[in-house]
């Protein structure tokens, strides 16, 4: 790793200037009480993308203060590369790399399911001592909780993006605030085969329900909405994500009432 060629903070000398080929002029906090978060990863990621860093450091709250009304900016960390001012880490990521954060992306679901068929092969070699179609099933059921979760963890978010959409709840809100817990707790519940001729019925369900307003939504209505299945303010794109979490679940639970009566 490059090493700084400065380690205090200067507001003398004009950062532009500085700033000039591979070298980039970084302005960031490092007071007794808080080190900036933003500012470490903006400092390793132009190590990483081979610049040697003017690491100006700020000692005191002060010494912030002056630097934000000297160069009219309302943060820190604040970053120069090739003699102009970039900003701050989010910006520098967007220069430095493909990062667009009003893309849409799949990549919440792919790490979701990847997690979800890495526990149920964990299962299924551990408990069952090979794969089968019960590792099928932890998958589905797996995938059931971690989606739920995803939902529980901002449902004010959920439920605002999930109304968009959603027959159901679209007519009674309040189904939007259930259907997560509803989600979860059947994806517990036929993850142990436990109360089955509950769990299996409500999942089956929720399912159907969900797949026929993805299916109108996208198909029918041609709109482009982002999905709530991995939880709201998401860049998931409405349509086959969704239509795959929703007949997974109506398959296994369709399969687990059958074995009931079997």
């Amino acid at each position: 790793m490059p090493k700084d060629t400065r380690d205090v903070a200067d507001v003398a000398t004009d950062p532009a200037t500085a700033a000039t080929g591979k070298t980039a002029v970084l302005y960031r906090m490092a007071l007794p009480d808080h080190l900036c978060p933003s500012g470490q990863k903006a400092r390793w990621l132009l190590y990483r993308k081979g610049y040697d860093v003017d690491d100006r450091l700020f000692r005191d709250r002060s010494e912030v203060d002056a630097f934000k009304e000297e160069y009219g900016v309302p943060t820190t960390p604040q970053v120069w590369i090739e003699g102009e001012r970039v900003g701050g880490y989010d910006t520098l990521r967007q220069k430095l790399t493909d990062y667009d954060p009003d893309a849409t992306t799949y990549t919440p679901v792919i790490y979701l399911f990847a997690v979800a068929a890495a526990t149920a092969l964990a299962l299924s070699i551990g408990f069952v001592g090979a794969i089968t179609w019960q590792t099928l099933g932890w998958f589905i059921s797996i995938s059931m909780i971690l989606l739920g979760m995803q939902k529980l963890r901002d449902i004010e978010s959920f439920t605002t993006m999930f109304l968009t959409y959603d027959l159901l709840a679209r007519k009674w809100v309040p189904y939007a605030y259930i259907y997560p817990w509803v989600e979860t707790g059947a994806g517990i519940l036929m993850t142990g085969m436990l109360l089955t001729p509950i769990a299996a019925p409500a999942a089956l369900f929720i399912a159907t329900v969900g797949a026929i307003s993805v299916f109108k939504a996208v198909y029918v209505d041609k709109r482009e909405l982002k999905c709530a299945c991995v939880g709201g303010n998401s860049n998931v794109p409405l349509g086959f994500v969704s239509l795959t979490e929703n007949p997974m679940m109506m398959g296994m639970a369709i399969v687990m009432l059958v074995s009931i009566f079997v």
